[in-house]
């Protein structure tokens, strides 16, 4: 039952904290300071009612700071969604951001009306705050967010709730980036997402399209170990908590998403970036110095659905066949590449600018292309595993300059292209050396055990 407006904060589901005490949970201290906590029950829908039974719960939260215009409509909305169409035990949670206006006020008069509807008091602004408060102290199986302004479309939720409640995936975001997702917003707003999220790849090599689109959800088992290492406590928390999960091997699932730019909103496109850029680095240094890695519930391994299948081993020799010859592959490419490229450059550079261009540009393919594919079970990030390729740089462009010079020394008048296969030799000694030590010093460290093998 809903509990009176007033009562200390305690956690959805749960007893109310003593008095003067601040709330805890698995993700920590939560903000101290009262907040005032309504607590709804869990909801089923009345057209699947028996396939309600014994599957996993759903907490819906709405984080709010001062939205007394926009959350009826919201909650309204919602509400009769996941009423007539989520086959899940459901409430919805509404986090109040110490709100200035009649927000908290509408939020419980709205809780009154409304069957499975809370309400969370905070005494701190930032959206990270209010997650990780109530995303913390949750009762429910799975937990999922969404902005209240609701500008993505309610159909993509049951997507992105299923693969969760089966088990099939840790995580899953909205992608307003996604292949088969529609958006309506105007050219500013899809500049910044689009290079913001081109940033995030770039810097760390991950693969989800859309780090900050306001649709998420995670279930709460694995979900509870990333919130301890998360610490910001705004917008950035999204991309944060993405970020971590990635980095630990957990499965994130994308659904495409219609998404339709509300005008009315109170983000601060700039500061926001600016915020955003600061957490990238901020991560990528805690990654760095091996404090990203959270203590994760093991998943199962994947295993053969037919009775009568014969299996491949993974690991071992088969590793090393893998690795061998995805990189002898990429080494080939690459090589063809340098050469082809120092080619055409030749055309309008002398020799020593057009080799410096070309290696530049064919190390960093080769590295990310390693990464990805070669030492795909190791937990180094695109930057050690670019500046460690940096090192060697240094050594294949000496070997390879020293390579092209010294063969213009000996031969008379030499063509560009016999340069470029003297250059191609050179490159194949290079590929050995960088091989030796991309495996035994760059990509040396390997993805925890407890997220499960590497897909």
């Amino acid at each position: 039952m809903n509990t009176p407006h007033g009562t200390t904060a305690g956690t959805a589901g749960r007893p109310a904290a003593p008095p003067g005490a601040p709330p805890s949970g698995p993700s920590g201290t939560f903000p101290s300071g009262p907040a005032a906590l309504r607590p709804g029950p869990f909801q089923r829908s009345v057209r699947f009612p028996r396939a309600a039974r014994d599957t996993a719960t759903v907490e819906v939260v709405v984080p709010v700071y001062n939205e007394e215009r926009a959350l009826p409509g919201c909650l309204r909305t919602l509400h009769a969604r996941l009423r007539d169409e989520l086959p899940y035990p459901w409430r919805i949670t509404v986090a109040d951001n110490a709100s200035t206006d009649r927000t908290l006020e509408v939020a419980r008069e709205l809780a009154d009306e409304l069957p499975g509807v809370g309400v969370v008091h905070l005494d701190r602004k930032g959206k990270g705050v209010a997650l990780r408060t109530v995303w913390g102290a949750s009762d429910a199986d799975i937990v999922a967010y969404m902005d209240v302004d609701l500008s993505t479309g309610l159909d993509g939720l049951l997507p992105l709730i299923a693969p969760l409640a089966n088990g099939h995936s840790d995580l899953a975001i909205g992608s307003r980036l996604a292949p088969g997702a529609r958006t309506l917003r105007g050219l500013r707003r899809e500049f910044v997402s689009r290079s913001y999220n081109a940033l995030i790849r770039l810097t760390h090599g991950v693969r989800f399209s859309d780090g900050q689109c306001g649709f998420k959800a995670a279930r709460t088992e694995v979900l509870r170990p990333l919130l301890e290492l998360t610490r910001d406590e705004g917008f950035f928390f999204d991309t944060e908590l993405l970020l971590l999960a990635d980095h630990n091997g957990l499965r994130v699932h994308e659904v495409a998403v219609d998404w339709v730019e509300d005008l009315d909103t109170r983000v601060n496109l700039v500061g926001t970036a600016v915020g955003d850029v600061r957490g990238l680095w901020r991560v990528a240094r805690l990654k760095a110095a091996g404090g990203a890695v959270a203590e994760l519930p093991p998943r199962p391994g994947p295993k053969a659905e037919h009775p009568d299948a014969v299996v491949a081993q993974r690991g071992g020799r088969g590793a090393l066949t893998w690795e061998l010859s995805c990189f002898i592959a990429i080494g080939i490419a690459s090589t063809a590449g340098h050469a082809l490229l120092y080619w055409l450059l030749r055309t309008w550079w002398p020799p020593l600018v057009a080799n410096l261009v070309a290696q530049t540009v064919l190390t960093l393919a080769n590295t990310e292309a390693n990464r990805r594919l070669t030492f795909r079970g190791s937990a180094t990030g695109p930057v050690r595993a670019h500046v460690g390729a940096g090192l060697l740089f240094v050594f294949g462009y000496l070997l390879t300059v020293g390579a092209v010079l010294g063969f213009r020394q000996v031969a008379d008048d030499p063509t560009p292209a016999a340069e470029a296969l003297v250059l191609a030799a050179a490159c194949v000694v290079v590929t050995v050396v960088r091989f030796l030590v991309l495996k035994l010093a760059v990509f040396a460290r390997r993805r925890p055990k407890a997220a499960g093998p590497p897909s």
